[in-house]
């Protein structure tokens, strides 16, 4: 749980921090839709040092990149060695006994890596840049045109900016009560399976219980200060767009054309 970074804002005045929470959202989106296409290692290799010069420029460090994806590592390894050994396209490239390594398997497994490596740094950068109010402001606004059929845009960014808030919160709960487990007893490494089943139950509750205490003393807080969901508000803080936003859109827009175009003539 310490290498969860995922949700916490890193404080900074950097390129990156200073861009429109709009166009990083809608960028971001644009990014994971790009990462699946199927534009060959050339088109990753671009995308990759795209990520590579938004990471530079948000003055953030690599280490927090990593550390974002240390929990992921399983997720990998077992998508990894799932499509090596079940895939079965292309040349035999390794054989041992009955198992067979062919060279479509070995390239699935590195673009299915690459997307996972690609997508994670692309939401680290992106939370850790952007205040949770104005992620808020961000998702309000690009989600306004569904405001005509109904749609509550300004509860859904709402919930959206208080669940990335409290995910750091929640963790720090969670170790705290692991803690106080660990004082009583209860051993989250050792013991059988039912055992550690159990350990899991005597934290799952009382975080359950914890999560829904913080839920209700947020909604009392915010009726207290006349909160009313879908009431016209004013703003003290209005996003603006500048100069460098027209810039890194028209990047964003020159790599999607760049990585389409290649996808298509491959």
């Amino acid at each position: 749980m310490d290498s969860v970074v995922f949700g916490q804002y890193l404080p900074g005045n950097s390129f990156m921090h200073r861009l429109d929470p709009r166009l990083k959202i809608a960028g971001l989106i644009a990014l994971l839709i790009l990462v699946f296409f199927d534009a060959g290692f050339l088109g990753y290799a671009i995308i990759g040092l795209y990520v590579i010069a938004c990471l530079i420029s948000s003055k953030m460090p690599a280490k927090r990149v990593v550390k974002a994806m240390k929990p992921m590592l399983f997720m990998i390894a077992f998508l990894a060695i799932f499509n090596l050994l079940l895939l079965k396209t292309g040349h035999v490239i390794f054989k041992f006994g009955f198992l067979k390594i062919y060279s479509g398997a070995v390239s699935q497994t590195f673009y299915i890596i690459v997307r996972l490596v690609l997508i994670i740094s692309l939401t680290t950068i992106l939370t850790a840049t952007t205040k949770p109010l104005d992620l808020t402001l961000g998702l309000e606004h690009l989600m306004k045109p569904l405001k005509k059929v109904g749609f509550p845009t300004h509860e859904v960014a709402m919930m959206i900016s208080i669940a990335l808030r409290f995910i750091p919160t929640l963790l720090e709960e969670t170790q705290r009560i692991m803690k106080a487990q660990a004082s009583r007893g209860v051993d989250f490494n050792e013991g059988s399976f039912k055992e550690k089943i159990a350990a899991i139950i005597s934290l799952i509750i009382p975080l359950f219980i914890s999560a829904f205490q913080r839920a209700e003393d947020l909604a009392n807080a915010m009726e207290s200060r006349n909160y009313i969901p879908g009431a016209p508000r004013t703003r003290y803080h209005e996003l603006k767009w500048r100069s460098a936003d027209t810039f890194a859109l028209i990047s964003v827009m020159a790599l999607c054309a760049c990585i389409i175009t290649m996808s298509i003539l491959r």
